[in-house]
């Protein structure tokens, strides 16, 4: 005699059922959340225009014009870099005039040795940092006076007697023993090589390279003053 089946309970088999479709529901509903957000994310990094702004130590540095401006830039250079001499003489003349002498940009200058970061970039650097660190108003003078007289690209020539005898001839309002002990000690070279870091940690490949409000420019801005000129007017714009 067969044994007789257990009648089904349709209402316990729908139940089941409808909790299995809730866990799946749930499930899909999980997953597309979690896209959504990934999505959303790589849209976000990957917008066009966006950039992540650099927040630099702008009291560290030299500062050319009211450090109130409402446009900070910051100038990425090398003292034996033929096109940063380009930059201070053909470009920042202009940028002085139209920007700066009216108090709307305030640029600062941050050292980026890559011609000779062993010798003649990182000796003109110390000289440099010593005269700031001595009379800040003379830093800029010294500047020029540096990328005036600047030698071939491809010979030694910033050494400390040239550095010092520079000082000397251009009236740079210093104490010029202090200079050369600071140049042969290299007092400030932990500023020099923190400013270093910070281009590389950047991904500066080039001098010079300006940051315009924490970000980086166009490459053809520091030597084009037509490119540089319509990037700071449209943020003075905003």
């Amino acid at each position: 005699m067969k044994a007789k089946k257990k009648p089904v309970n349709k209402v316990a088999q729908r139940q089941a059922e409808r909790q299995q479709q809730e866990k799946r529901m749930k499930r899909v509903i999980w997953i597309t959340g979690a896209c959504i957000v990934v999505l959303v994310a790589l849209l976000l990094f990957l917008k066009p225009g966006s950039t992540t702004k650099e927040n630099f130590d702008y009291s560290s540095m030299p500062v050319l014009g009211n450090p109130e401006a409402p446009i900070k830039i910051v100038e990425m250079g090398d003292y034996k870099c033929p096109s940063c001499q380009y930059f201070t003489q053909g470009v920042l003349p202009n940028l002085k005039k139209d920007f700066i002498d009216t108090g709307k940009v305030a640029l600062y200058s941050m050292n980026y040795l890559i011609i000779s970061p062993e010798a003649d970039s990182n000796t003109a650097a110390l000289a440099a940092m010593s005269v700031f660190h001595q009379n800040k108003d003379e830093f800029w003078k010294y500047n020029e006076a540096i990328f005036k007289n600047q030698g071939d690209e491809t010979k030694e020539w910033a050494t400390p007697d040239f550095l010092v005898n520079l000082a000397r001839t251009e009236n740079i309002k210093v104490d010029y023993d202090k200079l050369r002990k600071d140049i042969d000690e290299k007092t400030y070279q932990k500023e020099i090589d923190s400013q270093n870091k910070t281009a590389v940690d950047l991904h500066v490949m080039s001098t010079p390279t300006l940051f315009i409000n924490g970000e980086k420019a166009e490459d053809q801005a520091p030597m084009d003053y037509n490119v540089l000129k319509p990037i700071i007017e449209k943020k003075l714009a905003k």
